[in-house]
């Protein structure tokens, strides 16, 4: 389908993960053939969207063969035939990691990232590296060294970021399924722009080993699909102990098991959404959103944020960022042959006029976020809130400061959550609704997203 420059939303005809290893099993389809599919699209469609960085259909065509070898000889993994986008701040081996950063003067990864070898060991098919914000930080996509990433329904307009190039892959049919980093927010924003599922794991659930850190206490490799199943299919091959993955945790017990109760449920819902700054026109979809979630979200109560301040603690795991990067990125700084964007040195000029005991009080943060979730979920099950307090706007105009203020409670209390599309905006424009669920819930969250996707049955 063509991408057109009006405010027609452009609807891309969109192939599960689920759907397709049930045609692949039924012989209806072959790895060969899914892989010729996105390697089309991403001909005909990836210069208008700037999805993707580094795409080599030899390589995607090979392992295609491979895959279609494995399903004739009958031992197959569980994504065999699958083509996943990458975001270019994980390794792939044999491929350079960008960051977004204009510094050509990169190794080469000698390694798979942990997340990308599990799935190439899952049999998927990694279909190529995806773009970013500059360095991952940011929030809209718009890259000043190779260029913005355009929405795919609306190709003036942002997709949301920093996985910006991961969600229009798939949004856009170019992959069936992509990873991303999440450090504030950064898979669930462009879930929520692009009216994709995003999902953010607890913090440790799938090693980071092989991400380029952005904050390592905060980082977390995420999963962006168009069906909500499927982020249930991807979150096993992804999750794992790893010895090397300073946060990563061997547990005495699984996962909790996905046994919540509807009726039972507990919902948590904030008290003023409008005195967060949530756009009317938000608010009124998110309602709207409620209205249908009436038998599937339960027992609702509103619960108490006044003594947690979105925007200051959101800015609190911003310096913790962009004092990591500061060390990250030492190199890219000083590169004057290939200078990082002001936009980019500003950021990071600002954490390092910040003092040590600067850093502190931003580090304590995380640890009072921890708390205040043991908090929240000793009274609800699971907290339900927009996404972004904003849809989609277009590229150029000014970005909102508060955009990652509704996903950035999760990521420093350490919290699994799930973006899901709740509706459009009165622009046609989609918008998501988010699930937060407590530390090692996740399956639950799933299940409860799989629940809400049915009820609200959103196009």
């Amino acid at each position: 389908m063509a991408v057109t420059k009006n405010h027609n939303p452009v609807h891309w005809p969109r192939l599960g993960v689920c759907r397709a290893l049930m045609a692949l099993a039924r012989e209806q389809v072959t790895p060969t053939m899914l892989a010729k599919d996105c390697l089309d699209t991403i001909a005909r469609h990836n210069e208008a969207l700037g999805a993707f960085v580094d795409v080599r259909p030899e390589l995607v065509q090979g392992q295609a063969q491979s895959a279609q070898r494995r399903r004739r000889e009958g031992v197959i993994g569980r994504l065999d035939g699958i083509p996943v986008a990458v975001k270019d701040n994980f390794d792939i081996g044999g491929y350079v990691t960008r960051v977004g950063l204009p510094r050509p003067e990169r190794a080469v990864a000698a390694h798979d990232a942990q997340a990308v070898a599990r799935l190439r060991a899952s049999g998927a098919i990694l279909i190529g590296k995806t773009r970013l914000d500059e360095g991952a930080l940011g929030a809209v996509g718009d890259n000043p060294h190779s260029g913005p990433v355009h929405h795919p329904e609306r190709p003036e307009y942002v997709p949301g970021g920093s996985s910006a190039g991961s969600a229009v892959a798939v949004a856009s049919g170019m992959a069936l399924a992509a990873i991303g980093s999440d450090s504030l927010g950064s898979i669930r924003i462009p879930a929520s722009y692009c009216g994709l599922y995003g999902f953010k794991p607890t913090h440790g659930e799938i090693s980071t080993v092989g991400l380029t850190a952005a904050a390592r206490r905060l980082d977390c490799v995420g999963i962006l699909a168009a069906e909500v199943e499927d982020l249930g299919v991807l979150l096993p091959v992804l999750s794992c102990y790893d010895a090397d993955d300073i946060h990563s945790r061997r547990r005495r017990v699984a996962l909790d098991l996905p046994d919540w109760e509807p009726g039972q449920l507990r919902c948590g819902l904030l008290a003023d959404l409008a005195g967060l700054h949530v756009k009317p026109e938000v608010c009124e979809v998110f309602q709207q959103a409620l209205a249908s979630l009436q038998h599937g979200l339960g027992k609702r109560r509103q619960v108490d944020f006044s003594d947690w301040p979105l925007a200051a603690t959101r800015r609190a795991g911003l310096l913790l960022m962009e004092v990591e990067m500061l060390h990250t990125f030492a190199a890219d700084l000083k590169d004057s042959q290939h200078p990082v964007s002001a936009r980019f040195r500003n950021l990071l000029d600002f954490a390092k006029r910040k003092s040590a005991s600067d850093y502190v009080r931003a580090d304590r943060v995380l640890d009072a976020a921890r708390l205040k979730a043991r908090r929240l979920f000793a009274q609800v099950d699971v907290l339900v809130m927009p996404t972004t307090p904003q849809g989609a706007f277009p590229i150029g105009a000014p970005v909102p400061d508060n955009q990652a203020d509704l996903t950035s409670f999760a990521s420093l209390a350490g919290c699994p959550a799930v973006s899901l599309p709740m509706g459009r905006l009165p622009d046609g424009l989609p918008i998501g609704i988010q699930l937060v669920g407590p530390p090692g819930s996740d399956l639950r969250l799933l299940e409860l997203a799989g629940i809400c996707a049915a009820c609200l049955d959103v196009e």
